[in-house]
């Protein structure tokens, strides 16, 4: 019994000095959790942890316990920026994925620049995100001024439209895409019959009634789905079947449940793939479904990539550092300066402002509710 006895405080405590000797290392997520946009700042989140459960026995073996820890910024720039200080604070937090809205994104990246705490958006598209040249600000997606031409193009090439309607929700977003669209509107010659910001949510008539006088042929809107998607119920309520277009923004299935029999003739550019539109998704959505309860899509799949970065970026510096824990600023390196593969979007590397080389574009259009791919369109940034 004594043998046994010993054999076993002998096990217990090598036990406890293998969980001493491992170092809790955090990655953060940050995106709206609660509020109108949570649907997609949840799919971010979820995606993710995924990539972060992959990755956990991997970090174990380098004697790091890997956690993601989640940050609600409510779509809102003052929450993400406290929700940032909070990250900044946390030393055991090396890089964050996030975030959803560029309004978000610009004030949280400079609140965390000074402590090296990389972001690796799989979601801002607003050309200030990077053109303010921060070292800790990345994305994995393609800019407004990608975007926007792409969308125009759409516009004047597939709809055949000659006199547009211009909306924006008056946030950073969907001022800077709106902003886009209408220069390469007015290169194109066509007609820009309206232009104004709102930030209305419920009550559209006023600028329905607009909408009614001026007659165009299509209406884009930069801002987000939640938002959107009331406008078009009231318009197709008030019998105007003119197709509404806009960006990524509108790129979530509550688009569709929002509108209602009003779910037609929408378009958009999305820098997030649909995930039938990505080959090497097909395990990752079957792992979202049985873990989360629910069906990814196309940001669920970025926030994966998306952490995918941060994760391999950290085991880089983690290399470069004699296999010890890396510092905030050598994951920071780590990042702008790698390669990182085995992505469902491809590859991924990063110019000197951290936006991505080589990324896609999608259009999407809704027809009766239901969600299908028109056209892949390949974009680089204008500095490689």
């Amino acid at each position: 019994m004594k043998s046994t006895a010993l054999s076993l405080s002998v096990l217990a405590a090598l036990a406890l000095g293998s969980a001493s000797a491992q170092t809790t290392v955090k990655i953060a997520t940050l995106s709206p959790l609660s509020g109108g946009q949570s649907d997609l700042g949840t799919q971010i989140r979820n995606g993710a942890q995924l990539a972060v459960n992959e990755y956990k026995a991997q970090f174990q073996k380098l004697g790091m316990n890997l956690q993601l820890v989640a940050y609600d910024d409510q779509a809102d720039p003052a929450t993400g920026t406290a929700q940032a200080r909070k990250i900044a604070a946390d030393r055991s937090i090396l890089a964050v994925v996030g975030t959803l809205n560029s309004g978000v994104a610009i004030p949280s990246s400079q609140a965390l620049v000074s402590s090296r705490v990389a972001m690796v958006s799989p979601a801002n598209t607003a050309n200030n995100v990077t053109d303010r040249a921060l070292s800790n600000m990345n994305r994995i997606v393609a800019r407004d001024d990608a975007q926007g031409p792409a969308g125009a193009n759409f516009l004047t090439d597939n709809l055949k439209a000659k006199r547009v309607y211009l909306l924006n929700d008056k946030t950073a977003y969907g001022e800077g895409l709106t902003k886009e669209v209408e220069k390469a509107l007015k290169a194109k010659s066509v007609q820009v019959v309206g232009n104004e910001g709102t930030e209305e949510k419920s009550d559209f008539s006023s600028i329905i009634a607009k909408i009614r006088l001026q007659r165009p042929d299509a209406i884009y809107f930069g801002g987000i789905y939640n938002q959107i998607g009331v406008f078009i119920k009231q318009l197709r309520e008030a019998g105007i079947t003119t197709p509404v277009m806009g960006g990524d923004g509108m790129d979530s299935s509550e688009l569709a449940t929002i509108a209602g029999r009003g779910a037609t003739n929408i378009y958009f550019t999305t820098v997030a793939a649909p995930i039938d539109a990505l080959p090497a998704a097909k395990t990752f959505a079957a792992n979202f479904q049985k873990t989360f309860k629910d069906q990814a899509q196309g940001f669920a799949a970025f926030g994966y990539d998306a952490a995918k970065v941060v994760l391999q970026g950290i085991l880089a510096a983690h290399k470069a550092n004699g296999n010890k824990v890396p510092s905030r600023t050598q994951v920071e390196s780590a990042i702008r300066k790698g390669t990182f593969t085995g992505l469902l979007s491809g590859n991924v590397s990063f110019n000197s402002v951290g936006d991505r080389r080589s990324a896609t574009l999608y259009v999407m259009n809704v027809q009766g509710g239901k969600y299908q791919l028109s056209a892949r369109l390949p974009v680089r940034p204008a500095r490689q």
